[in-house]
């Protein structure tokens, strides 16, 4: 028997959210995923360095699945039940969790490690990443790109102006690096594709994801929950268009 509307959002809405481990959407949700392979890439570039930061590291599901740490690894998050999560599975792991606002500057001294790594950062302050940075460092980041997944945002907010869809381009992100005094070695995008099978799957999705619908609530977006509930009833699931970008710098040496 298919779920109610009511089941579905009640679930989603119950479902702890801490941590940036998606395995609860098995099922109802499917995102393509970029062709470079984030994880192995940062695997590869950890096992060649003496000392890394991973920015924003979430609950460290990410970093966790590095084949190998360095000897001096530190990870850094801002959402204290993020800290309590990424701290329980790194620390067995050799990696220091450092509780961290995200606002410059990065508690570290200059210099202080070869690589920085970061996916899907919510900020990127490319000033203290490059004086965190050794001499012939790199950094290594998968971020979100322009105007992703904005079917299911402009869903919920109506169209949004064009420098909001705008924002977050690679080739920003390119100037910003080069601005910062590093020097882009690889920038590679990706259009992808997420499917929501069920409204609890957005539910669950834009209270993990806040930024998407800033200050989403069931309450406060229940009618259009249960309009979008309606039209994948009757169409199947809502498809959005994913962008990703793969950036990769490097500090003079």
């Amino acid at each position: 028997m298919a779920r109610t509307f009511d089941e579905l959002v009640a679930e989603a809405e119950a479902a702890p959210v801490e941590g940036w481990d998606f395995s609860w959407l098995d099922g109802r949700a499917v995102e393509e995923r970029p062709p470079w392979g984030y994880q192995r890439l940062m695997s590869e570039r950890l096992a060649g360095v003496q000392a890394a930061l991973d920015l924003q590291t979430g609950g460290g599901e990410v970093l966790a699945g590095a084949e190998r740490m360095p000897p001096v690894m530190v990870a850094t998050e801002g959402w204290p039940p993020n800290v309590a999560e990424a701290t329980r599975l790194l620390h067995p792991l050799g990696a220091a969790v450092v509780a961290d606002a995200d606002q410059p500057p990065l508690p570290f001294a200059a210099e202080a490690f070869d690589l920085v790594v970061s996916r899907h950062p919510v900020t990127v302050h490319w000033a203290e990443i490059a004086r965190v940075l050794c001499p012939g460092g790199s950094y290594l980041s998968q971020q979100v790109g322009p105007a992703s997944v904005f079917e299911l945002v402009e869903f919920f907010l109506g169209p949004q102006p064009e420098e909001v869809r705008r924002s977050r381009h690679p080739e920003d992100a390119r100037r910003a690096a080069e601005a910062a005094g590093l020097e882009v070695v690889d920038l590679r995008t990706a259009e992808l594709h997420t499917e929501f099978r069920d409204v609890g799957a957005v539910v669950y999705f834009l209270r993990k994801v806040i930024w998407m619908v800033p200050g989403f609530t069931v309450a406060e977006h229940r009618d259009r929950l249960r309009d979008l509930h309606a039209r994948i009833e009757a169409e199947g699931p809502f498809t959005a268009t994913t962008t990703r970008f793969l950036i990769e710098a490097r500090k003079p040496g």
